[in-house]
């Protein structure tokens, strides 16, 4: 039985100050080094997931869609920093299916109002 390895963190140029790969050098990348599957998870958006699935399908390597997200230690709206130590928290959040993919788009719009 061969291994094989999946990368499941990469941020793309659509994560704005973190990120410069472009997709076409991630699905590349990942078809070139055998990877069955990668997935793209920029920061707090899926802007670049039309364009990665596609061409992740064309090259037969499986997309996995995801985002990294930031957590509210209490509220989203609460914009003061209060006591010490990290004022946000990162997760990362991968669809499985197209229900996940559902409300992975509904967590993100609702991030944003």
């Amino acid at each position: 039985m061969e291994l094989s390895f999946i990368h499941l963190h990469n941020h793309s140029d659509f994560s704005i100050l973190d990120g410069a790969l472009k997709i076409t050098s991630l699905v590349a990348a990942a078809y070139e080094n055998k990877m069955p599957a990668v997935a793209l998870t920029d920061h707090g958006n899926i802007f670049g997931a039309v364009s990665f699935f596609k061409q992740a399908k064309e090259k037969g390597v499986k997309p996995i869609l995801g985002c990294e997200v930031y957590v509210a230690p209490k509220s989203r709206f609460n914009k003061k920093a209060e006591g010490r130590g990290p004022k946000h928290f990162h997760l990362i959040l991968l669809v499985k299916n197209e229900k996940g993919y559902e409300n992975l788009c509904q967590l993100i719009t609702k991030s944003y109002l």
